[in-house]
């Protein structure tokens, strides 16, 4: 049977603000357990929440960046359920009403098609604490300084139709919120989580499977596992006879498997009510305008900008705006380096993203600066060294502090730029191997790579190289 795949993300996105959403406690991230918590996180007997006016700031140019309706009031609800690491035994978010309303996100799949992906909903919420199984020899314990972190939750619509769909979607996400600014997007701390509704049905039905619910992936590459492995488990499921249970289910990342957690619950479950304690939060005219004029230059319109400012192919445009901070390291080398911005382009896509990704490094971590990339760049373009060179000097880069220029200098990688000096050398070659210079004469043209070679070997690489091709061809010519 032919099975069509349905998929829809719900993705919680840390907002970057300094305190949680309803008091004051930090959200800095790594502190001792429970050293965050103030009394309204640990749920105190009489105490009040206060809403964090940053996270509806955050909220609001979240909205306008996917085009979304923009409610003027929207209510927070109680969503009840009992965890230990949940001290209130419920969670505040937003419900019937939430802040952003439907809105869309246009994504570029591999094939490079374009598609539209619905955003059915974006609501603040408070994040749970956390429950830790392996801090106390035999025991669990409960780790409360996530509780109250302020949470924008974004709802897609069942669009999507693969898991490199679902990934797509996913990246084009995390580079907006970190983008607009309001998330720092990373998901080893848990500030960008997706949570994956998959099911199938029968090509040409209308009606949509039993969707299992995958919780809590926090990578790209496992969201993309885990999807798969699910549609390949509903369909031996449904094709022997058996059924789609609706249940959350785990992505064991150790097996590649998912397994069942708890049945899934229906919105009656979570007996949601309106919160006594918070007024209906009204967004007026001012804080739209507010929130407009503090837009940033978006992914999508960066690239475009890459590609008529800087003459860059679309490819590479995307490439360098896929996060905002290796765009902005990207221009800092172009603005101090002079440089052909496909050159720099070349590098930071090259040599700086291999040696990243061996040491598992971001950008932001990475230990050539865009200053001492420009260094080296601007060597390459003035003639100083050539490109193989340069590629010696930024190796040593990589190993110490120095400069490009102090590593050339102290080494002597300086390109020979003395014509008269390069033709003496040159000249010396050809005396020295008559056999392959009358073979050469006589037609054999791929010698010439010999007597580049030659010449590269007694100037130790340090002849330009355009200049070496158009000195040994004419001189090769001259004595024919």
């Amino acid at each position: 049977m032919q099975w069509e795949v349905i998929i829809g993300l719900e993705v919680h996105t840390q907002l970057l603000t300094k305190s949680k959403i309803f008091s004051g406690a930090s959200t800095a991230y790594g502190a001792t357990p429970n050293s965050q918590a103030c009394l309204v996180d640990l749920a105190f007997p009489g105490v009040l929440p206060v809403l964090n006016k940053t996270a509806v700031e955050m909220a609001l140019k979240f909205g306008l960046a996917v085009h979304a309706e923009i409610n003027p009031y929207s209510t927070f609800e109680r969503k009840q359920y009992f965890y230990p690491d949940l001290p209130k035994g419920y969670q505040i978010s937003q419900y019937q009403t939430p802040i952003v309303g439907k809105g869309y996100l246009d994504i570029e799949l591999d094939n490079g098609q374009t598609k539209r992906v619905g955003i059915t909903r974006a609501h603040l919420e408070e994040d749970a604490g956390k429950s830790l199984h392996d801090a106390i020899p035999h025991m669990s314990g409960i780790d409360l300084n996530r509780a109250g972190t302020p949470l924008l939750e974004i709802v897609s619509e069942p669009d999507l139709r693969s898991a490199e769909e679902a990934v797509a979607y996913l990246k084009t996400l995390h580079a907006l919120v970190t983008y607009l600014g309001i998330c720092d997007g990373n998901m080893q701390e848990g500030s960008f989580r997706c949570d994956a509704n998959v099911s199938i049905r029968p090509v040409g039905q209308k009606e949509f499977g039993t969707r299992a619910e995958i919780k809590n992936v926090n990578s790209f590459r496992y969201v993309e596992k885990a999807i798969n492995y699910e549609i390949e488990r509903q369909k031996e499921v449904l094709e022997s006879g058996g059924i789609i249970v609706q249940e959350t289910r785990l992505y064991d990342a150790s097996t590649n498997t998912t397994r069942s957690m708890r049945s899934k619950e229906a919105a009656n479950d979570y007996r949601y009510f309106p919160d006594p304690d918070l007024l209906t939060l009204y967004v007026s005219e001012s804080m739209m305008a507010a929130a407009s004029q503090s837009m940033p230059e978006l992914p999508w319109e960066k690239a475009a900008r890459f590609q008529s400012d800087y003459q860059l192919s679309a490819y590479d445009a995307k490439v360098l705006t896929a996060e905002r901070g290796l765009a902005d390291y990207f221009e800092t080398v172009v603005k101090l380096s002079q440089a052909a911005p496909k050159l720099v382009a070349n590098w930071v896509m090259g040599d700086l993203a291999a040696f990243l990704n061996k040491n598992n490094l971001s950008i932001e971590a990475s230990p050539i600066s865009g200053e001492r990339l420009a260094g080296l760049i601007a060597r390459i373009q003035d003639n100083t060294i050539s490109g193989k060179m340069a590629k010696t000097v930024f190796e040593a880069m990589c190993e110490s502090n120095d400069t490009a220029d102090h590593i050339i200098e102290a080494r002597g990688l300086k390109q020979m730029t003395d014509s008269s000096a390069l033709e003496k050398v040159i000249e010396e070659v050809m005396t020295a191997n008559p056999q392959q210079l009358n073979d050469y004469r006589a037609g054999k043209d791929k010698l010439f790579a010999f007597f580049v070679g030659q010449v590269m070997k007694a100037t130790k690489g340090q002849a330009n190289p355009q200049q070496l091709n158009e000195l040994l061809l004419a001189k090769l010519k001259s004595n024919n």
